[in-house]
């Protein structure tokens, strides 16, 4: 999926944000957002926006002598889903399909959008995901039902810390043994990483590798040599949120994508509206 010009604000909003979150000085964020501005004046709109990000993200690490900007943020999105946890499993297990309640709460993960507001509350979160889940869902459920009983490997690709809480609840309703969950090899931006896995106590059932990138999406040719190998024999491969979609969606091979609908150069890809919460997969699982 190439990059659109409409993609440019989202990129100078996560500039701004990044700046703040690392230094109350304006004179600080103006200099920052004038060195970033200077990069997208010669973007290549052929790459997907995940590449354009990753770009973006470095030289902001490089320019704010931080090597992880949204740590804080994400350290208490975590504290904040963990809190939850409990209430949201016993959602899915009173539920009269367990995989579809858990596949929707991790879809509800990706609305939330840890990442996007520091402050946010228990309060909201739970507003969030009452309204979520009350709004436009394209939940392709049985035929990913069919392809996860016919997958003896399924590789499970995490998206933000704190939603990466909510993805443990349909982990759990996978097959143990056959999953492997892969996280970004480096911060960027809100993405979760090897110590946000092992915050959800993902690495207590599940294996926990990195992809060896720090984009924020799955890049492939830009990932580690296990995390390749893994990609390549997985019978099935499951993507959370927008960035997985915009670098993978292109790709032959077995996935579903699961995350909102949040902007409107995913949704005309997709060919579904703004605000839908979409689970769907790339190829057909036979009946």
């Amino acid at each position: 999926m190439k990059t659109s010009i409409d993609c440019i604000p989202c990129f100078v909003r996560q500039t701004l944000e990044a700046t703040r979150f690392v230094s109350v000085y304006p004179s600080v964020h103006e200099g920052v957002l004038r060195e970033i501005l200077r990069c997208l004046a010669g973007l290549d709109l052929d790459q997907s926006p995940p590449v354009v990000g990753q770009m973006i993200h470095r030289k902001l690490r490089e320019l704010t002598g931080n090597p992880d900007p949204y740590r804080n943020a994400k350290e208490h999105h975590n504290r904040l889903a963990l809190e939850m946890l409990p209430e949201l499993r016993e959602q899915v297990k009173n539920s009269p399909d367990p995989l579809k309640a858990s596949a929707c709460l991790a879809i509800t993960g990706n609305v939330v959008d840890l990442g996007a507001k520091h402050g946010l509350t228990e309060n909201e979160v739970i507003a969030n995901i009452t309204r979520t889940l009350s709004e436009p869902f394209h939940i392709d459920i049985e035929r990913l039902r069919k392809a996860i009983d016919r997958a003896s490997s399924i590789l499970y690709l995490a998206d933000n810390a704190g939603e990466i809480v909510f993805d443990r609840l349909l982990i759990e309703e996978l097959p143990a043994g056959r999953v492997t969950v892969a996280v970004r090899g480096g911060p960027v931006i809100n993405d979760a990483t090897v110590d946000d896995a092992r915050a959800a106590g993902l690495n207590e059932i599940v294996r926990v590798i990195d992809n060896g990138s720090d984009a924020p999406g799955t890049i492939l040719d830009d990932c580690g040599l296990e995390f390749q190998r893994r990609f390549n024999k997985a019978d099935l491969i499951i993507a959370k949120g927008q960035g997985n979609y915009e670098t993978l969606s292109d790709e032959k091979k077995n996935i579903f994508f699961l995350f909102r609908i949040k902007c409107g150069v995913v949704a005309s890809h997709t060919g579904f509206k703004m605000g839908t919460n979409v689970l769907t997969g790339t190829s057909k699982t036979p009946g």
